[in-house]
């Protein structure tokens, strides 16, 4: 395409329909339906003479070697690291977003890097594996099938840190290309999700978390606790009790802190309802319930499900000790859930 030609960041859609003389995107659950020459919801696809194109592919605004923890994935390769990377835009409307700069601003032509480099840097950083994150990563999908198929080959993990917005083919296509973790951001009960994030649908998001465990694929959540939204006793206890029936009791669940951000000034979440939403997790039956963006609480820690006993010490995103046998207490002998677990001493 003469676009693709002078552009570097333009590359034809992998997921599209023709509709008429419109084209559809098939890339997230929006499947927004394009005239010619015009841009989808999230303003990373367009309708250029009749097919898709990605506005975004290779795109950076954001890299950086992060721990695993600060997915947060607790429990996948714990302690290792992966190369990260953002590009531009979102399709959510969250008016509280912590990323704004990056996911509320068009596509830039800023920097550019190949799959090729990506994994080449993230060995060279000697990283274990590959994130996209920052913005949503769903929008960089055709990138990240490239980015993907090359770090399987060189041994590297694959992970994403996801509103969950993807439609059911890029999901599938992901899983074959090497996706390997996920931690999908729950938002709230079906009313909150679909207020704030203007549209979306939350029953799709539970149906991609379902289809990903299905395909052996880790999965952790993530609830930003945030005050008039989704803080209540009745929407904790909603999230809960569907984590723990429809993705499993071994389901690591993160409550994490909301502070003021972009066009939303509740006022941050005070520690005891984190502290309150840990007990809802516990109580609804979750083995693995962890409160975040709270320097210094216990509840960052992993403990063992059948003795309580520490296993995984945490401070910040740092992995202090583990304290492991094979994957099981040492104790008590229980098996504890993940994948990648370090032995004690590593």
């Amino acid at each position: 395409m003469a676009d693709s030609k002078r552009s570097p960041y333009i590359r034809e859609a992998i997921l599209q329909e023709r509709v008429g003389n419109r084209v559809r995107c098939l890339t997230c659950e929006r499947r927004c339906l394009l005239s010619d020459g015009a841009t989808g919801w999230c303003r990373t696809h367009r309708n250029v003479g009749g097919r898709l194109v990605t506005l975004i592919y290779g795109s950076i605004s954001s890299l950086a070697a992060n721990p695993i923890e600060k997915k947060p994935l607790y429990h996948f390769y714990p302690g290792s690291y992966c190369l990260t990377m953002g590009s531009w835009g979102c399709n959510a409307g969250c008016p509280w977003c912590q990323n704004w700069n990056i996911s509320k601003s068009p596509p830039r032509d800023r920097q550019y890097c190949s799959p090729e480099q990506f994994v080449a840097e993230t060995i060279r950083q000697d990283c274990q594996g590959t994130s996209i994150s920052f913005n949503e990563p769903t929008l960089s999908l055709d990138w990240s099938l490239d980015v993907f198929r090359l770090a399987r080959v060189r041994g590297l993990y694959n992970t994403f840190v996801t509103n969950g917005y993807m439609t059911s083919e890029a999901l599938a296509l992901l899983i074959e290309a090497g996706l390997d973790a996920m931690n999908v951001d729950i938002k709230g009960d079906a009313a909150a999700v679909k207020k704030h994030t203007r549209g979306m649908n939350v029953e799709l998001i539970w149906r991609r978390c379902r289809e990903s465990l299905d395909a052996s694929v880790h999965v952790e959540i993530t609830t930003l606790v945030i005050p008039t939204v989704n803080d209540s006793e009745t929407t904790l206890r909603e999230i809960a009790s569907r984590i723990a029936r429809e993705l499993g009791a071994d389901a690591p669940w993160h409550v994490t802190a909301y502070f003021p951000a972009y066009h939303f000034d509740a006022p941050p979440t005070p520690v005891h309802t984190l502290e309150r939403a840990r007990q809802i997790g516990k109580e609804a039956g979750l083995r693995y319930v962890y409160v975040g963006n709270v320097p210094g609480r216990r509840y960052s820690d992993t403990y063992c499900p059948g003795c309580d006993k520490t296993l995984v010490q945490r401070l910040g995103f740092d992995v202090l000790r583990c304290d492991m046998r094979r994957g099981k207490c040492p104790s008590c002998g229980q098996a504890i859930a993940g994948v990648g677990w370090p032995e004690a001493g590593d």
